[in-house]
């Protein structure tokens, strides 16, 4: 695994596969890498079918996360009931296998390039604003629709960790055409439900109607 993304991921798996670590533990060995990374093993479940509970927590940790890194904070906080959040060791280890595949495909489209971009303090900013969006999608009561902003999330944490200014704006146009996917489908949930409450209370008039003549 030659990506600095990669590597740090896999130690902080194995670390957690020998002994169990709370998302505190991992902020503080991580410092400023934290933010990338822990948003990065955050997202990783969702590539998964995760265990039941994890949604809500994880997608609020992304956001409280990719929040200060919208404001600018270099230093990774999570509040205490988010913090003592362990990975169970079953899980870890699907994630380690899961690692392996994800770095197959991220090796053939990160690099260092774009570095004035990358390293600037506007897109810190804008990674953490696109971050924070992409996670309330995620955990919106969307059924099936997960990997779609995980992929949106992990590539932008992976290009912040690798200092890829290309991968980023790659990442901005695929927010965009995530928010109009999720879009999409709001309107036509909207549309449907429209033409379902309609229908019924068509059919209750009709009744009502048939009931009084």
């Amino acid at each position: 695994m030659h990506l600095r993304f990669s590597q740090d991921i896999k130690t902080l798996l194995e670390k957690l596969a020998k002994q169990p670590l709370t998302l505190g533990d991992i902020l503080a060995e991580t410092s400023e890498r934290g933010f990338s990374l822990v948003i990065s093993l955050l997202v990783l479940p969702f590539l998964l079918p995760a265990p039941p509970g994890l949604t809500g927590p994880l997608g609020t940790a992304c956001i409280i996360l990719a929040g200060q890194m919208a404001l600018g904070k270099t230093s990774p906080w999570l509040p205490k009931r988010i913090a003592k959040i362990k990975f169970p060791h079953w899980f870890v280890l699907k994630l380690l296998q899961l690692l392996k595949r994800v770095t197959k495909v991220l090796e053939k489209i990160t690099r260092p390039r774009w570095s004035k971009l990358a390293q600037s303090s506007q897109a810190w900013r804008l990674n953490g604003i696109c971050i924070v969006w992409l996670s309330v999608l995620l955990i919106s009561p969307i059924p099936f629709t997960n990997p779609i902003p995980t992929v949106g999330i992990l590539l932008l944490a992976v290009a912040t960790l690798e200092a890829d200014g290309l991968l980023m704006c790659i990442s901005y146009g695929l927010t965009v055409l995530i928010t109009l996917f999720f879009g999409f489908i709001g309107y036509a949930t909207w549309q449907a439900l429209g033409l379902l409450l309609g229908s019924w209370f068509s059919n209750l008039f009709a009744w009502l109607s048939n009931l009084f003549n």
